[in-house]
């Protein structure tokens, strides 16, 4: 039964994982068709006798539809399971670390599809990532800052986040400082940690999409022992805000011109 299974999720792995083969002819829909599936990971016996309270994980994924064959060939590579983390479902098989594989649809239609998806586990420590993917479905490619915003602009737009990102970060300084559980060694540290953190051009590329407005997204990379304390890292801004940074010809104009904002 083991082998079977680990069979099955094998072929998942090999044909792309979150595509299901199944393509329109009609491009005009504006949103992909989505079924939820989800499946029990049974580990390795070498790994399940190893670790006898990790002999299974539960991996949760999309089922893809209802976009054009050029677009869902696009999205299959985009979306195959070893891409999304560089880590296939055989090697999760073989690592006792995962405990649960889960995504979020955080927004599905006006062509975009925006996704993250969510590993969580065990080593020495409780641990979790996560990955973010803004899809544009007409042409199941990657939406970035330079598709979205006006070039000249993105400077002046990356300095706006960036100011809500300092903001976060003077109250957090205040808040540990306040902390009866932060020793004054480890606030030294912390507030070392956060005098590098900078939001730049470059972070403009991951953002989520809503039908209020975006959300871009900052990964500070704190280590471990202070991950607690690190940023959120997610600041909102509505799309009558954005209005002036959107490009007019690009996939985000289309909700300034609905009237959206």
């Amino acid at each position: 039964m083991h082998a079977l299974l680990f069979a099955c999720l094998s072929f998942i792995d090999l044909s792309g994982f979150l595509i299901q083969a199944q393509t329109i002819r009609n491009p005009v829909r504006d949103s992909a068709i989505i079924q939820h599936r989800q499946i029990r990971l049974v580990r390795s016996p070498s790994m399940a006798k190893q670790f006898p309270n990790r002999r299974t994980a539960i991996i949760s994924y999309p089922l893809i539809s209802g976009l054009t064959p050029r677009a869902l060939r696009r999205v299959h590579s985009l979306l195959s399971f070893k891409n999304i983390f560089d880590y296939s479902l055989a090697e999760y098989r073989n690592d006792a670390w995962l405990s649960e594989f889960t995504y979020v649809v955080n927004h599905n239609g006006h062509h975009l599809l925006d996704l993250t998806f969510t590993p969580s586990g065990m080593a020495a420590y409780p641990d979790e990532q996560s990955k973010h993917f803004l899809i544009d479905i007409r042409t199941g490619g990657i939406v970035t800052a330079e598709h979205a915003f006006q070039a000249d602009k993105l400077a002046e737009l990356a300095a706006l986040v960036d100011s809500r990102l300092q903001a976060e970060i003077e109250q957090l300084k205040k808040d540990n400082a306040a902390s009866k559980d932060i020793d004054p060694s480890q606030q030294a540290s912390v507030n070392d940690a956060y005098s590098v953190l900078k939001f730049e051009i470059k972070e403009l590329n991951d953002f989520s999409v809503s039908q209020k407005g975006i959300t871009f997204l900052y990964d500070a990379g704190f280590p471990h022992v202070i991950k607690a304390l690190e940023p959120e890292g997610r600041y909102f801004f509505p799309y009558a805000l954005l209005k002036p940074y959107i490009k007019a010809e690009g996939p985000l104009a289309q909700f300034i011109h609905q009237g959206l904002e």
